[in-house]
């Protein structure tokens, strides 16, 4: 079984985030990136398969050449190979330009499923599993917390808010997880200086046969942005038989109510 796995870099979600003044794109560079962390899931749901029925595992990306640190996190964890893409022309793209991108390089191997966190940290739009199984052609088995594979039928869990539908389909298929599915494993020592040595095919724009790309053919755009203000020191309401009052004022004064 053959399966590739969506990862993506990710700024830390501790970190102060903002938009660049110049484009309006996320600035990645003045933060810590890291691995987004359902993509983890994501990782170990596709080595336990690969543990269980045999193949290769994937790790594929897009984002700049920074990102390469996060295949090669999922590389310390098992991952056998990477595929990175990534060019100056991709900068700005929205979703569907990825998912394009994605699929174009989902096309340069051989696999069975391809395997993805159901959101990323910084976007949560949840749409990326969808977009890629429409452009594949391949069935779509979203937010599963468990996966089994018997020949060429994947059957699912598919987390609900009241409990779990099951849900059936044929490789190859594309499939998100939730967090509840697994536990990440942690990279070994050995892990991760094998990590080093795997092989990470680079591919760019033009590789994939891309067009219309980055910031200036995107179908979403952001207009503009003002910065979140700086917090303030809170009004204190002391209660001294008025309290109610007092807060009922603070509230209408602020248009709260």
């Amino acid at each position: 079984m053959n399966i590739i796995v969506l990862v993506k870099q990710v700024p830390d979600t501790w970190a102060e985030r903002r938009l660049n003044d110049s484009d309006k794109t996320l600035d990645r560079a003045s933060v810590d990136a890291v691995i987004n962390e359902l993509d983890e899931y994501a990782v170990e749901e596709a080595l336990q398969l690969k543990e269980a029925h045999g193949g290769t595992v994937t790790v594929l990306t897009m984002g700049p050449a920074r990102s390469t640190e996060t295949i090669r996190k999922a590389l310390s964890m098992g991952a056998d190979k990477g595929i990175h893409v990534t060019d100056d022309q991709l900068h700005g793209a929205d979703v569907i330009q990825t998912a394009k991108a994605l699929a174009k390089a989902v096309g340069t191997v051989e696999w069975d499923l391809v395997i993805a966190g159901s959101e990323s940290t910084d976007a949560r739009m949840s749409v990326m599993p969808a977009l890629l199984a429409e452009l594949l052609g391949a069935p779509q088995l979203s937010r599963a917390r468990k996966v089994t594979v018997e020949g060429s039928t994947v059957t699912i869990e598919r987390q609900t808010d009241s409990g779990y539908d099951i849900v059936q389909g044929a490789t190859p298929a594309v499939l998100s997880v939730v967090e509840k599915i697994n536990e990440p494993r942690y990279p070994s020592f050995k892990g991760i200086m094998q990590a080093k040595s795997k092989k990470v095919t680079t591919l760019s724009a033009a590789d994939l046969g891309l067009a219309d790309l980055g910031l200036g053919a995107a179908y979403s755009q952001v207009a503009d942005f003002t910065q979140r203000p700086p917090r303030q020191a809170g009004t204190i309401v002391k209660d001294e038989g008025d309290g109610g009052v007092k807060l009922a004022e603070f509230l209408a004064s602020n248009k709260l109510v």
